[in-house]
């Protein structure tokens, strides 16, 4: 057997290269020395590309060949690499020769029955370390992916990592990542954040949330709609004009995290509102450090993840939409992420607003996120809180302090 043969792979279903970034983005983020498997390799494939892109010098990097490519082919293009990446990159016949690593990549889409997709990962499942990921892609076209897509939605919910719809595609491909034992809450402080393309790259430092993308969109459909309704009246000029305004509100900026290990970083952009110490049952005995931020219409409404961690549990608390600034904010729908770190518990609620009646999150439980990764968003105004073990953190801010979601430093563990 001299290739890997992928599940009822449709032959004009290809990787691009957003949707390669997004395959092996789990293996891209480890900044400690870690192993990964292409499987269904094409030595012309941006899988391949971007996986040996992400190579640091400690990593292994194993390749098994795929139906559109050979163990030879594959040798040849890595030999021509030359340097240490040949050094740190194995081709092998088979899956079976290769050894167990902490990311598994698939590196074409697939298809087929439930039943053929559960086959996959248990074969793939073997060939994964303790606490590993699995990575692989579904054509995300309706009446394409056959039993594959509610296979995988099963399987992720075990550990979860999540999935990525990459709309960037032809035809668009949804990205699952899958793990089937748990993570260790350790490694999170080794990751960068997660690669996630749900934000559009406008400029180098500049992305647009998909939900903005989206949102815009709608405007300028409105505007075409009401062009042709009525050609000679202006109206359409107001919907047209608002979507620059409203993409704007779900701008994603790159930001640069602090060097301190120990810095807890803002999860997200505003003005600080309290900082208190409290008890919650909800997390735990003992004291909070209780640090709240309040977003303005103006701010991004992109959160971020305060520190490094797993996350453990994730719930909504039913209530009203009061004013964030208000004391009555306390009572407002809120969404609770819950992480486990090697400090104790920590905690960030989403708290909708006057006008913000929509919470975004995107990190299921299960997964292991890196300080300042993007957890989700909140439309318009709106508070995020951060609850830390207030006996091993120490606030560095004060009430109208204005923060940076992912670069502001609010606490310091102690």
């Amino acid at each position: 057997m001299t290739a890997f043969p992928v599940v009822s792979r449709a032959p004009i279903v290809g990787v691009g290269i957003t949707a390669a970034r997004a395959l092996t983005a789990e293996f891209a983020r480890h900044n400690a020395a870690t192993s990964a498997i292409v499987v269904g390799a094409d030595h012309a494939s941006p899988v391949v590309a971007s996986a040996v892109e992400a190579l640091l010098p400690g990593d292994r990097l194993t390749l098994v060949a795929g139906e559109r490519s050979t163990a030879d082919l594959l040798r040849d293009h890595i030999d021509g690499l030359g340097g240490w990446i040949a050094d740190r990159v194995q081709v092998v016949e088979s899956l079976d020769e290769a050894q167990p690593a902490e990311v598994v990549i698939v590196g074409e889409p697939l298809s087929g029955t439930a039943g053929d997709v559960r086959d996959l990962l248990d074969r793939l499942g073997k060939h994964v370390t303790e606490g590993g990921v699995v990575t692989l892609a579904v054509p995300a076209t309706p009446g394409r992916t056959g039993g594959a897509a509610a296979e995988l939605f099963r399987q992720g919910a075990l550990f979860g990592v999540g999935s990525d719809l990459v709309v960037r595609n032809q035809p668009p491909l949804r990205v699952h990542k899958l793990r089937f034992t748990p993570a260790d809450t350790k490694v999170a402080a080794t990751l960068a954040p997660a690669y996630r393309p749900s934000s559009v790259p406008v400029t180098r430092g500049m992305h647009i949330d998909s939900n903005g993308v989206v949102a815009a969109g709608i405007t300028l459909g409105l505007a075409a709609v009401a062009r042709v309704a009525r050609p000679q009246s202006k109206l359409w000029l107001l919907p047209a004009l608002a979507a620059a305004p409203v993409a704007a509100f779900f701008r994603d900026p790159e930001r640069e995290l602090p060097d301190d290990p120990a810095a807890v970083v803002a999860a997200s952009d505003g003005r600080v509102l309290s900082v208190e110490r409290m008890t919650d049952e909800r997390f735990g005995p003992g004291e909070f450090l209780r640090i709240a931020v309040f977003l303005s219409v103006l701010d991004v409404h992109v959160n971020r993840v305060p520190v490094a961690g797993r996350v453990t549990d994730y719930f909504v608390e039913e209530g009203g939409y009061a004013n964030a600034m208000t004391a009555a904010a306390e009572h407002n729908v809120a969404a609770y992420t819950v992480l486990d770190t090697d400090r104790g518990p920590v905690v960030v609620a989403q708290r909708t607003g006057l006008i913000a009646r929509r919470i975004v999150q995107r990190v299921p439980v299960g997964t292991l996120v890196a300080r300042g990764e993007r957890m989700g968003l909140i439309r318009f105004g709106s508070r995020t809180d951060v609850y830390l073990p207030a006996d091993r953190a120490e606030a560095l801010v004060s009430v109208n302090d204005k923060v940076l979601g992912g670069t502001s430093v609010i606490a310091r563990w102690v």
